[in-house]
């Protein structure tokens, strides 16, 4: 059986949207390399332990506030490691290179230090998925006052738009995808389809309902991909064939699904924990429920009929 080393890593916010990365020393493997900082897990240790000593003993911070987000596996050469990830958003002091390593503050989806350990790299991609997705809900609001609202938001915040309309026909979708792309996009908008749509030009990111999710064989082309899970089976699946996030719900009720149990906050955080893919907490929620599903495991918070309140 393969020794797994298991790992307590910190992606350490500050206020402004940056993270820190740090750049292992001479004298420890891939030296030069940039990661997330910490370190192993003691015996004996929980992993929100473990984080803490590391980054007392690597920074000169005492962590207030962080919350579990993605745990992920990868084989190097010299080591199997499992590193649980946490996001660090307070701590008292101001962070010290104290173990000869170099340190630097980066912007989500604009790293500028090379190279990067190897299994660091799907990790930036999941820090840079905004923390708000919006699903469309243009048939009902109409087109045009839809995109219109949703340009305002992302005016504001980034965005990762679903386009989802189970009753559109071909064409008003085709056109409402058009629109979104070229307005929200301009923003810097994230833009996935559901899968229910089929697939139209210009489209490059699908959602997997979770019909669609469970009859997958493998990843399907796309330069974003990702599923609605309902359970641990579907979450599985999630992972087995290496979607990019997750949507997991509905945590609460909703009027979109009526004859859905709600899963409560408890099992949300059951299914997502040490999960490797970032997850969206869906269902009866708004932006005020962010900071909740955040202490829960989530990246963020899928919104529909409360997307532009």
């Amino acid at each position: 059986m393969t020794k797994v080393t298991e790992v307590a890593a910190a992606v350490i916010e500050r206020a402004d949207g940056e993270f820190l990365l740090a750049c292992r020393p001479e004298g420890k493997p891939y030296p030069g390399y940039w990661e997330f900082p910490g370190g192993k897990i003691e015996p004996g240790e929980s992993p929100r332990h473990a984080l803490d000593r590391e980054l007392e003993e690597e920074l000169g911070i005492r962590v207030r506030e962080a919350t579990p987000w993605i745990t992920r596996r990868y084989v190097y050469t010299h080591a199997t490691v499992r590193l649980h990830f946490f996001r660090v958003t307070a701590w008292d002091g101001e962070p010290k290179p104290l173990e000869d390593q170099g340190i630097a503050w980066q912007r989500p989806g604009h790293t500028s230090v090379t190279p990067m350990l190897p299994a660091n790299a799907p990790v930036l991609a999941a820090l840079a998925l905004p923390p708000v997705m919006v699903v469309s809900d243009a048939e009902a609001m109409g087109i045009d006052p839809w995109v219109s609202k949703l340009i305002e938001r992302a005016l504001d915040e980034p965005l990762l738009v679903q386009v989802r309309e189970k009753t559109m026909g071909r064409q008003p979708l085709q056109h409402l995808l058009s629109r979104v792309l070229a307005r929200a996009g301009s923003l810097g908008a994230r833009v996935v389809v559901n899968s229910d749509s089929g697939a139209l030009p210009q489209s490059t990111g699908v959602h997997l309902t979770a019909k669609a999710l469970m009859a997958a064989t493998e990843r399907p082309a796309g330069e974003l991909v990702g599923a609605s899970a309902h359970d641990a089976a579907e979450m599985d699946q999630a992972e087995k064939i290496g979607v990019d996030y997750a949507v997991v719900g509905p945590v609460k009720a909703t009027a979109s699904h009526p004859g859905a149990t709600p899963l409560g906050w408890e099992r949300f955080e059951a299914m997502v924990r040490e999960r490797p893919m970032p997850c969206y907490a869906i269902g009866g929620l708004t932006r005020a429920d962010l900071a909740e599903a955040k202490r829960r495991g989530a990246h963020g918070v899928a919104l529909r009929g409360a997307a532009f309140e």
